[in-house]
């Protein structure tokens, strides 16, 4: 049994408009489960519409192709929400989700889910805004996947890595270092190819491996060079 003290829903930021009371009647009702690293969570055939807060821990959103292919879309941390897509329009899973690290999450019921957000204007604000910035990452991908040799969307993905973790000197420290199985899967390419374009980068002087990160030396060097490609002004 999950001691009552991690049993929160305070650290979900969704939830932050409600009184404590609030929250804790929710917790209430919600299904609580601890996940190994690389146990699956969702899978895109299950039949139920939960939808999954991150308390502890670290997911990423996948499918696979016919042939087993992983595809990678995204990875959440704590404090965030997964599987609302499936609530709100009552249709099968878009994909799966496997955990990356020891992992905790609430699953709450689609009816009570909707009830909720229904009854709380910020809430349904939240919900509105984080799934229109899915559809915008989901139309920049397919851009980039139809426009952008491999190569060039291998930068555009340390480019969105570092951009998340810029600092004012112009520089920016990705942790934890990307993996090159991880990168290869966001962008539909190789590790070998993943590999090459980080040794090219490397050389170039624009990033550097160090203990436990990747530094981005010249963030605005490597927009350029992403931006030049895509033909921005």
């Amino acid at each position: 049994m999950i001691d009552s003290a991690a049993t929160s829903l305070d650290a979900i930021a969704l939830f932050a408009p409600l009184v404590a009371a609030e929250r804790d009647e929710l917790a209430r009702q919600c299904h609580w489960r601890r996940c190994a690293a690389q146990e699956q969570i969702i899978d895109r055939t299950d039949l139920n519409h939960d939808v999954y807060f991150l308390i502890e821990g670290m997911v990423r959103i996948v499918d696979y192709s016919f042939s087993g292919r992983e595809v990678s879309f995204d990875d959440l941390s704590a404090g965030t929400y997964f599987g609302h897509l499936a609530a709100v329009d009552g249709k099968p899973r878009s994909a799966s989700v496997v955990a990356l690290t020891a992992t905790q999450v609430a699953s709450m019921s689609p009816t009570l889910f909707l009830q909720v957000v229904s009854r709380h204007h910020d809430l349904a604000l939240d919900v509105m805004q984080n799934m229109a910035e899915m559809v915008r990452r989901s139309t920049d991908r397919i851009m980039d996947l139809s426009t952008l040799g491999a190569n060039n969307r291998v930068h555009a993905e340390i480019l969105r890595l570092a951009r998340a973790n810029l600092t004012d000197d112009n520089s920016a420290n990705i942790t934890p270092i990307p993996v090159h199985s991880d990168i290869a899967s966001r962008v539909s390419t190789t590790r070998e190819t993943v590999a090459r374009v980080f040794s090219d980068l490397a050389r170039a002087g624009l990033v550097e491996r160090r203990a436990n990160k990747m530094v981005v030396s010249d963030f605005a060097m490597l927009e350029l060079l992403v931006e030049d490609v895509r033909g921005g002004d």
